[in-house]
């Protein structure tokens, strides 16, 4: 059977911005027939996340991240439907998800490696799976339930950077729901501050691009910060830090802005923040959401609950076709989505 796939092209190098053409679609070859305990499977969506620029360089610099190797199938997370199987679990018309789907229109997978979804549990939209009801609302959940030390009536501020990205934008509402009584997001856009906002109940949103951040985080935190949520790292971060209240928490999900360069992660503080950070005894500890999957079940059905409830608002960006996969994690890399970033490879 003839299949299209995207491979990885090129590496744009340990310090260099990745681009579209670091990935190439060409056409495959896959079995006609199918072996005990696998499944064929139609690829339906696709997930492209910040993580995935580590995986582009030769050395992750992470024990649990394998790198991509040049000119073989990329993969991520995915979304598909059972096409034929052997498998006794999975059915035809099954949907099923995985965190290492090949980046091709059709694959034959072991069935063993694949979670059967309920649609049922996000209202019929699959691809939430991926995002607000998979991998990046646990990591927003899990992270303030564990790292966040939100308490309800302590009257807390929480801030969140990158807080229109797939993770951010649940992060702050979640923040919200388990008990902060205020809830400021950073985001790079006037578009993103106003749906943070007005969509997602954020108390107030600064565009890091506009103004003084210091001194509107100032304004808007007068109590100082509580909690922060990091997405970004870099000089943003050095400035909520700077306004952090005495035993307060980060919760380090994410540095985007530090991912183009070579140093390792979690990146250090510079002197003068670190000083604040330890004066101040300021927990900042390295938030990975695999070491927390006994809860994975629980946190997942909350997710859906909220989903369910209108408590938890969802965006995506959607790119259309399985070509377009280098675009798209070009431009999320660069900020260019609100919520998670999706590709829709068939309908």
């Amino acid at each position: 059977m003839i299949i299209q796939r995207v491979v990885l092209n090129s590496r744009p190098g340990k310090n260099g911005v990745p681009v579209a053409e670091n990935f190439r679609l060409e056409q495959s070859i896959i079995a006609d027939t199918i072996q005990a305990g696998e499944v064929r499977v139609r690829t339906l969506y696709l997930s492209v996340d910040p993580y995935m620029r580590c995986r582009m360089n030769e050395d992750t610099g992470s024990d649990y991240l394998l790198p991509w190797q040049l000119s073989e199938v990329a993969d991520g997370g995915g979304i598909g439907v059972v096409e034929e199987s052997k498998h006794d679990n999975l059915a035809k018309g099954d949907f099923v998800t995985s965190f290492n789907w090949p980046w091709q229109t059709v694959a034959i997978l072991d069935g063993s490696l694949l979670q059967k979804l309920v649609p049922q549990l996000v209202n019929g939209r699959l691809s939430y799976f991926l995002g607000a009801a998979g991998i990046t609302g646990l990591t927003a959940l899990l992270g303030i339930k564990e790292k966040g030390h939100v308490t309800v009536g302590a009257n807390q501020t929480m801030v969140v950077s990158g807080a229109a990205g797939a993770c951010g934008s649940l992060a702050g509402q979640i923040g919200r729901l388990e008990g902060c009584s205020r809830v400021v997001g950073i985001a790079g856009t006037d578009e993103k501050c106003s749906i943070l906002v007005q969509e997602m109940g954020f108390d107030a949103a600064i565009n890091y691009k506009k103004g003084d951040v210091a001194e509107q985080l100032r304004e808007l935190c007068p109590g100082g910060v509580d909690v922060y949520f990091d997405n970004v790292g870099g000089d943003i971060s050095d400035t909520v830090i700077s306004q952090m209240n005495r035993n307060s928490h980060i919760i380090l999900c994410g540095q985007i802005s530090q991912y183009n360069k070579d140093v390792p992660y979690p990146p250090p503080l510079s002197p003068d923040i670190e000083k604040i950070q330890k004066e101040r005894n300021i927990t900042r500890e390295r938030f990975l959401v695999l070491n927390y999957m006994d809860k994975q079940e629980a946190s997942i059905l909350q997710l859906c609950q909220w989903i369910q409830e209108g408590k938890l608002k969802v965006r995506e960006t959607v790119a259309e076709g399985l070509a377009n996969i280098g675009a798209a994690f070009q431009s999320m890399m660069n900020g260019g989505n609100i919520g998670k970033q999706i590709v829709s490879v068939s309908k």
